[in-house]
């Protein structure tokens, strides 16, 4: 990780937007991607894969370090298979809440997130970019919004998604239980909690756009490198 390369941290919590909102301020930047919360998914794909409970921490650590994982033009592939749609279930989203509270499996996957930093920069979303894996970011941002506004929102994405085929049962009780239960997790882990950096910029996205909130972190951005120039 080089110190001169410029890396936007984004955290927040599940269902906030942030995934969205990094991937498209890296593409306006031409900067690199890192979707952190992906790794955990695909952590806890291969342990379904290999048998191995997602409560196991030292085995689930052992099977991260032997995963090949690469992004490569939109795709997400394991040991070389596109497991691009497999991971965005939403049981490997729970997957990835259970996993992701073992600190062997967070110290197993710190080299590979820090492996993204390359130039001409990083956008990385998370729970713990800024706290935890780039604390020397020069912006931060904390992306949330109330935990009803999460669940519609991630109601309608999976309403949609039946739309188009799926026949998975949707309901936005059982999506507003798990988002809560999923929060409780983040901030209770002992292992880099869901927290705000002392640092971080908040940005409440309850009443904005997608690009409402992109330009929000875009002109954060820009006000930072006037400030470096």
């Amino acid at each position: 990780m080089h110190n001169s390369i410029p890396v936007i941290a984004i955290d927040g919590p599940s269902a906030s937007g942030k995934g969205t909102v990094a991937e498209l301020v890296a593409a306006q930047l031409g900067f690199h991607y890192l979707d952190s919360g992906a790794l955990y998914r695909i952590v806890a794909l291969a342990a379904k894969q290999q048998n191995i409970d997602w409560d196991d921490a030292l085995a689930i650590a052992k099977c991260a370090k032997t995963l090949d994982i690469q992004f490569k033009d939109g795709q997400v592939m394991l040991n070389g298979n596109d497991i691009s749609d497999a991971i965005r279930t939403e049981e490997m989203g729970k997957g990835a809440s259970r996993v992701a509270v073992h600190a062997p499996l967070r110290a197993a996957l710190l080299d590979l997130q820090h492996s993204f930093c390359k130039a001409p920069g990083l956008v990385a979303d998370g729970r713990d970019m800024g706290t935890v894996i780039f604390p020397n970011a020069p912006l931060k941002v904390f992306l949330t919004a109330a935990t009803e506004v999460r669940a519609q929102r991630r109601y309608q994405q999976l309403l949609n998604k039946k739309q188009s085929g799926s026949n998975s049962q949707i309901s936005y009780a059982d999506i507003l239980l798990d988002l809560q239960e999923r929060d409780a997790r983040d901030k209770g882990r002992a292992s880099a909690p869901l927290i705000m950096a002392k640092d971080a910029i908040l940005l409440e996205t309850d009443h904005l756009s997608i690009a409402q909130a992109v330009d929000h972190v875009l002109q954060n951005y820009q006000s930072f490198t006037n400030l470096s120039a």
